[in-house]
């Protein structure tokens, strides 16, 4: 019996000359054969042979095809010289109508029902892991002398007529200071899964234990470590299992096939990947390209100019409107709140700044198919209904979206309104609050605009949302605002007190978790949206979106229609005027926002944005 170590080192060829011989006592092939592909295996009747393949083509995360054999043909010239597929893994297993009836050391007792049999030869994650500790990261797994952890998802993966299961994904902990270089290591190896398709806490994919797994062996986090998964080849294996085959062979978990072909890098569209923390509650980072992330960057300069010169620049936090927009991207269902009712000596007391920007935020969150509500003050629920059926009327929302009000009536309010029967442990109805130019309370408990005017009694206590969602796991909240007496801006109150007039009172005090500062809030609402599109463009985060299983969108059919542009934002903003709306600096009824002219100021900015 051979010894194991040293066997990093050997030729594939090797290997599988010792594999054959039954000479080896190890339990997998993880870190054999260093830099060369390892392939998962699935072996089936040839009728199913065409339906796997589109079922391969259809999740080419967990199933890059790296080779599929004629009927009965047991090598694979493309992949390896003189292999035999019935003798070169570890181990095999023999499924039966759905059902594991039994592991083998070889299939050569079967090469009569063989002969009808397709073999495919997927890529597999063992492939990467020499880039990985090139890279200066542990590969814990083989630290411990272990097989990789491997466990089924709640994901679903892209259905064929004869093939349905749940993606399956190992887990390999990284230590936080070295995600980046993870992503980077993986991304460009697209036939050994690629990037991640999540980093960060399990139960995002149902994963309930993690030293549970279904496959493999659990390997133990270190301090600082992060789990981050990839998608895995034994989705085949679940694959098969759902289709209940009569026959059908597969590779043990972690007993792959050792190919002669070396890892080729294919270079990553938009450059090299970014990773980026969304969430602490649960943990969540999310991946973006460096060519999106810089297009976000630009966006997020361009909206922070002061046309108003109130010292808004003290309060920019650069990078917050990319974190944000991720975050938004991850969610499914998206709470809005806008109005500011300043001018309190009018009817309607509400200024024109913030609900364009948050329609366009809304514009783009139905075109990419999330739930999108919006919470406003129950003596504004007309005017704001009248408003959103002028969106649908314009073309800019596709369908009128349900407007809500907030009233504390008991100190659980806030989560009764948020969360099934008000317990935070249970699912939200919202995973995302976004405040664009809402009057936010001050320290003190009131609400000013900013003449330091309290103006409390027009505003009904949606903050408390905004205060409860830092509670409760699995909501982020973002706040837009250009003088730092918005909803959320709580997280810049010592800047706005030190660098805005009457700062010292006027200053919100409710933090939101991202804080978007522009000269104009509903430049950064316009901002958002085109973040929104450009995110969707990246194919990094396209692809970590969707966990590597589907088709990807198409961005300009989805997003292109619903981004502002410069003649629907002004037959909006004519609306409010028809409305009564005023301007936010100036009281008028004109074509102007917070004192600034729409023609060659909000248009300019939003031709600039676009």
């Amino acid at each position: 019996m051979l010894l194991t170590g040293g066997f990093k080192s050997l030729l594939p060829h090797v290997l599988r000359r010792i594999i054959r011989c039954n000479r080896l006592s190890i339990r997998n092939t993880s870190g054999m054969a260093e830099g060369y592909k390892q392939a998962n295996v699935v072996i089936l009747h040839k009728s199913l042979a065409d339906d796997f393949e589109k079922f391969c083509h259809a999740n080419d995360g967990p199933l890059p095809l790296l080779y599929r054999s004629q009927p009965g043909d047991w090598k694979c010239p493309s992949l390896s010289r003189d292999s035999d597929i019935r003798t070169d893994c570890l181990q095999y297993r023999k499924y039966e109508h759905g059902t594991c009836t039994g592991s083998l050391k070889s299939l050569e007792e079967y090469s009569e029902q063989l002969k009808d049999m397709v073999t495919f030869y997927l890529g597999c994650s063992f492939s990467f892991e020499k880039a990985v500790q090139k890279a200066g990261i542990p590969i814990r797994n083989v630290e411990q002398k272990c097989n990789v952890s491997m466990y089924k998802t709640s994901v679903p993966c892209y259905s064929t007529s004869m093939f349905h299961c749940n993606l399956v994904v190992t887990m390999r902990p990284v230590p936080e200071s070295k995600l980046g270089a993870a992503v980077q290591a993986t991304s460009e190896l697209k036939e050994a899964h690629g990037a991640p398709i999540h980093i960060g806490d399990p139960g995002l994919l149902g994963i309930q234990d993690l030293s549970k797994p279904d496959y493999g062996d659990p390997v133990h986090l270190h301090p600082g470590d992060i789990p981050v998964f990839w998608a895995c080849g034994v989705t085949g294996i679940e694959a098969i299992i759902n289709c209940r085959a009569p026959l059908a062979f597969t590779h043990s978990p972690g007993c792959m096939f050792i190919t002669d072909l070396k890892n080729d890098s294919v270079r990553s569209l938009g450059g090299v990947p970014q990773v980026h923390c969304i969430s602490q509650d649960p943990l969540h980072f999310s991946i973006v390209s460096a060519e999106a992330a810089q297009k976000i960057k630009t966006l997020e300069t361009l909206i922070g100019i002061d046309p108003g010169e109130r010292g808004v620049a003290h309060l920019r936090r650069p990078g917050e409107l990319l974190r944000a927009c991720l975050a938004l991207s991850h969610a499914g269902s998206v709470l809005l709140t806008t109005g500011f009712p300043t001018h309190f000596s009018h009817q309607p007391p509400e200024e024109n700044d913030g609900p364009p920007g948050a329609l366009a935020i809304a514009a783009v969150l139905q075109a990419l198919e999330k739930q999108v509500a919006i919470v406003t003050d129950q003596r504004a629920m007309e005017l704001n209904q009248k408003i959103i059926e002028g969106a649908v009327q314009l073309g800019i929302l596709k369908k009128p979206i349900p407007l809500l009000s907030y009233q504390r009536e008991s100190a659980d309010s806030a989560l009764m309104f948020l969360c099934e029967n008000g317990n935070p442990g249970k699912p939200s109805r919202f995973d995302h609050l976004v405040a664009i130019e809402r009057a936010g309370m001050a320290a003190d408990g009131n609400y000013y605009n900013a003449r330091k005017v309290n103006i409390k009694h027009l505003v009904d206590p949606i903050d408390e949302l905004f205060l409860a969602a830092q509670t409760i796991p699995g909501i982020t909240t973002t706040g837009v605002g250009d003088g730092g007496n918005e909803l959320g801006m709580g997280k810049v109150k010592d800047a706005v007190k030190k660098h805005i007039k009457n700062g010292d009172v006027i200053a919100c005090d409710v933090e939101a978790d991202f804080t978007v500062v522009a000269g104009v809030s509903n430049w950064g609402g316009y901002a958002m949206a085109c973040a929104l599109y450009v995110l969707l463009r990246c194919p990094a985060h396209e692809r970590y979106l969707r966990r590597a299983v589907g088709f990807p969108r198409a961005a300009e059919g989805l997003c292109l229609p619903a981004l502002p542009s410069v003649p629907k934002e002004e037959k909006l903003l004519k609306t409010l005027v028809q409305l009564g709306v005023r301007s936010g600096k100036t009281a008028s009824l004109e074509m102007e926002v917070d004192g600034l002219p729409f023609y060659n100021t909000h248009s300019l900015m939003i031709e600039k944005l676009l």
